[in-house]
């Protein structure tokens, strides 16, 4: 995780009839199973709100209005979200001109840019494109100024990490200009990756090829560069956090309800924790370190939850410990039991006495009786 600092490039004045975003969500996300199971990513619960209510509410705080969201998998679950009353009134959403669009097959994230941004149509000429799955503290406007004030075919929002063997790197010239795209590798010659947010020219964009798989990172920009297109890098040290793993995922939950990272759409005041509604915690648990309580979750005497989200309808049992983990809708948890960086699928029963540690997964359904899964000899 990239934590704030200052950002380098002149906020642009968006104009709204010719800045457009296209957001890409149609990935599996397998690294988060059993969560995306039936949820998409980008549709899970993050600080009592899909996390893609979090990225619409900072491209709506930029001022771009016209939005069109790329799905695939579970495309369906989208298009509800967006199609439900009030929905855009009660995450902040008013005012942004929403749209799906369901790719007829997998088409990689330069394919997806494409297929997505045909259905903006005509009059705008930059497209900004975000990864449906990174939270981030990106200032939109000051991408879209630095590239503007470069000329730029595309510019790319890029961080710099304290370990980035972790990523494929990117390489800027003194005047910030993209010179390579570099694998992962253990000795990289810059700390500054790729952090999944472009801005294009509407001409570049439409020369990504239609109609097949494409890879932006490794086709797409590769391609501009030997072209010798101007690609722009906007570096920046502020908040960034890539939600692909359930300690990701957690973590920036924390993160947003502790106002860490920025959001317009926090259902709540910013603190050590979040309670929605009908959430009942006995007076003796304690709620610590930015916990989400869900919809009709119920804590039991003495627990304590600690940077953990706990989804609707969950039941903690007394006494019990969960750290750093996710609970899933309806899923339920013994007296005692500790669930330390862990992922307890929806509607999964754990019985007394047990012990989750060390990233376990419980796949929804699941009944594990008392004392059935531990760590340790303890009775």
């Amino acid at each position: 995780m990239v934590q704030a600092g200052d950002t380098v490039g002149e906020a642009a004045v968006i104009d709204p009839a010719r800045t457009a975003a296209v957001v890409l969500v149609g990935g599996q996300g397998s690294r988060l199973r059993p969560l995306t199971l039936g949820t998409p990513k980008p549709m899970l619960p993050t600080a009592g709100v899909p996390f893609l209510a979090h990225l619409l509410s900072r491209i709506a705080t930029a001022g771009i209005r016209r939005v069109v969201l790329g799905t695939a998998y579970r495309a369906e679950v989208f298009e509800a979200f967006l199609g439900e009353g009030g929905t855009r009134g009660q995450h902040g959403l008013d005012g942004l001109e929403l749209e799906c669009c369901e790719e007829p097959e997998p088409l990689g994230t330069g394919g997806g840019i494409r297929f997505a941004a045909e259905a903006l149509g005509p009059g705008y000429d930059e497209v900004v494109v975000f990864n449906g799955d990174i939270l981030s503290g990106v200032d939109v406007r000051a991408v879209v100024g630095e590239h503007r004030a470069a000329g730029a075919d595309a510019t790319l929002h890029l961080v710099r990490v304290p370990d980035p063997t972790a990523f494929g790197c990117v390489p800027t010239d003194a005047d910030g200009r993209v010179t390579a795209f570099l694998e992962k590798t253990p000795a990289p010659p810059t700390d500054q990756v790729n952090a999944g947010c472009y801005v294009f020219r509407r001409e570049v964009v439409d020369t990504i090829p239609a109609g097949r798989p494409v890879s932006v990172e490794r086709e797409t920009f590769p391609g501009l560069l030997t072209a010798g297109a101007r690609l722009q890098g906007h570096v920046e040290s502020s908040y960034w956090l890539d939600l692909g793993t359930p300690a990701s995922f957690v973590r920036g939950s924390a993160d947003l309800v502790q106002g860490a990272a920025p959001t317009a759409a926090l259902p709540g005041p910013v603190g050590t924790a979040l309670l929605l509604p009908g959430a009942e915690v006995a007076p003796s648990a304690s709620l610590t370190d930015g916990t989400t309580v869900g919809a009709g979750v119920r804590v039991g005497e003495g627990s304590r939850v600690s940077g953990s989200v706990l989804m609707d309808g969950a039941r903690i049992g007394d006494g019990a410990l969960v750290e750093r983990s996710v609970i899933g809708p309806g899923a339920t948890i013994g007296d005692e039991t500790v669930v330390r960086d862990a992922v307890v699928g929806d509607g999964a029963s754990i019985g007394a006495s047990c012990e989750l540690l060390a990233g376990v997964r419980i796949w929804p359904g699941l009944v594990v009786p008392d004392g059935g899964l531990r760590f340790s000899g303890g009775a």
